[in-house]
């Protein structure tokens, strides 16, 4: 499989562990709006996206839903690795938010190779290493950051070219981990201070700059 040595951390294997995993990895091609695992589903293999972007969340026993993080191009999914290392079954489910291409080593191969490949280690450590500090960061953002400056900042990061970000007022909420009458409440203050235009499954920034000297404003 050409690919493997496109893989950062994968060209540091040993000829003997290249030729022991090169077979044995299974090449992925998912349609977007796929859902690769679900809450209770046993883990089966170790994943690397290769190209796309899967969205991994959480949904409550109310319903509420929060998106924990994505995998897109390299990365791996640190839930996976946590099931595989623990045996335990996904406490989240993945979709694909857009074609997607990954490859996956079935578990009794990771296993082997883990037992192994002193660098097969640092690449699974090391990412799963850097992927907790985000979600780390995710939860201090959704337990003591304020839901303002969050929105103010999640606007500014995912706006397209034109300054438009395509969501709607659930999904923001699911981005971001809060309800969707806070959203409402807050696009709806953000417009009147000019910064944003509301419309349908749709929001327009206006005013980047109003967005930013806000953000600054409440982190000095």
């Amino acid at each position: 499989m050409d690919q493997i040595n496109k893989i950062v951390g994968f060209e540091n294997l040993s000829p003997d562990d290249s030729a022991f995993i090169t077979p044995r990895l299974q090449r992925l091609s998912v349609p977007a709006g796929t859902k690769v695992f679900e809450a209770g589903s046993p883990c089966a293999a170790f994943l690397i996206v290769l190209d796309g972007c899967v969205r991994v969340q959480m949904i409550g026993e109310t319903g509420r839903e929060i998106v924990l993080y994505r995998v897109e191009d390299q990365q791996t999914c640190i839930l996976t690795t946590a099931c595989l290392l623990s045996g335990d079954a996904y406490s989240a489910e993945a979709i694909t938010e857009c074609e997607t291409t990954a490859i996956a080593l079935p578990i009794d191969a990771f296993n082997a190779l883990l037992n192994r490949s002193q660098a097969f280690r640092d690449l699974v450590f090391s990412s799963y290493g850097k992927r907790i500090s985000n979600l780390v960061s995710l939860v201090e953002e959704v337990a003591f950051g304020r839901i303002d400056v969050r929105l103010a900042q999640f606007l500014k990061d995912r706006m397209d070219n034109n300054h438009i970000l395509k969501k709607t007022h659930y999904e923001l909420a699911v981005e971001l981990g809060t309800a969707r009458e806070v959203i409402s409440r807050q696009l709806k203050d953000f417009e009147r201070k000019g910064w944003i235009t509301l419309s349908r499954g749709q929001i327009t920034v206006t005013t980047p700059d109003g967005l930013t000297a806000f953000i600054r404003a409440q982190c000095d």
